[in-house]
């Protein structure tokens, strides 16, 4: 099947988005599309504009420049439909440790404008979702660090959205509770047929969870495709360069550092927002 160009049949659809920080252009004519019902990556070192492009599909910024359209709704021009049919987990905490889980649940229920008599089935049915049904009326501040992440997740559940958008989402987590997480996230999607776009620095995640990647750097997409896919165009350029042919394949963080180079980027990016991923890593640690 054709796709039409930011139509319904795909869940986000970006066209020449441009976005500047001053004179730096974070977002420097971003192409990308992500089919409905994926788990899409979006990968790239620090300062490679994957936090600005997702705030631009969130409508948390405005989109000065180019194209957003989320299943077939333009974010520039029809927000509030854009903002019902997501959910969004943030680098930065956003659970309130003295609300109970099923407190901050509920809040969200409101922010997102489920239907009142709809709201406590929904907060319930998140919690359990997520499997926080048990500590749902502790405070958030006794959770653990995955369990934050896991209420996090239920506070963009709970409007049932058609695509989650998850920033970062497992930062600071040990091994099993990052697992946790995407079990988690796994479960409702086999049940929603949900649409997920995420950003992580975690390849051994975008790995295993993402059915496509676009590594992303100086504010544009310079590699797309499936894991095996982008593995394997690496393997073969390095064979055609004069590489041994029994070299072993090479894995998705040797392509991320093909794309990327192997020192910082200190072209563009923003000191708060490396400081405030810091902070969640600590909070959730």
């Amino acid at each position: 099947m054709t796709e039409t160009p930011g139509g319904p049949d795909q869940a986000v659809a970006c066209t020449g988005l441009v976005y500047a920080f001053g004179d730096t252009n974070a977002v420097d004519g971003l192409d990308l599309s992500v089919g409905e019902g994926e788990v899409f990556g979006l990968l790239g070192p620090n300062g490679a504009g994957k936090t600005t492009a997702i705030r631009c599909v969130t409508t948390l910024l405005p989109v000065p420049a180019g194209m957003v359209r989320v299943f077939g709704h333009d974010a520039a021009r029809d927000r509030m439909a854009v903002r019902r049919l997501l959910g969004y987990v943030p680098q930065q905490l956003s659970a309130d440790a003295g609300l109970t889980g099923r407190e901050n649940v509920s809040l969200f229920a409101r922010v997102y404008d489920v239907a009142r008599r709809e709201r406590a089935d929904r907060v319930a049915q998140a919690l359990a979702a997520v499997g926080l049904t048990d500590a749902a009326d502790r405070l958030a501040g006794t959770y653990s660090g995955g369990m934050v992440r896991r209420l996090e997740l239920a506070q963009a559940l709970v409007s049932a959205p058609r695509l989650l958008i998850l920033d970062e989402p497992t930062i600071g987590l040990d091994p099993i509770a990052r697992t946790d997480v995407w079990d988690h996230i796994n479960v409702v999607r086999e049940v929603t047929g949900m649409t997920v776009l995420v950003t992580t620095h975690y390849m051994d995640e975008a790995d295993q969870y993402c059915d496509r990647v676009g590594l992303m750097h100086r504010g544009r997409i310079r590699a797309l495709g499936t894991p095996d896919q982008l593995r394997e165009g690496l393997g073969e350029r390095r064979r055609a360069e004069g590489g041994p042919a029994s070299a072993p394949l090479p894995t998705l963080e040797d392509v991320f550092r093909d794309i990327a180079g192997h020192g910082l980027d200190d072209t563009s990016g923003d000191f708060r927002d490396v400081r405030s991923t810091r902070r969640t890593a600590r909070r959730v640690g």
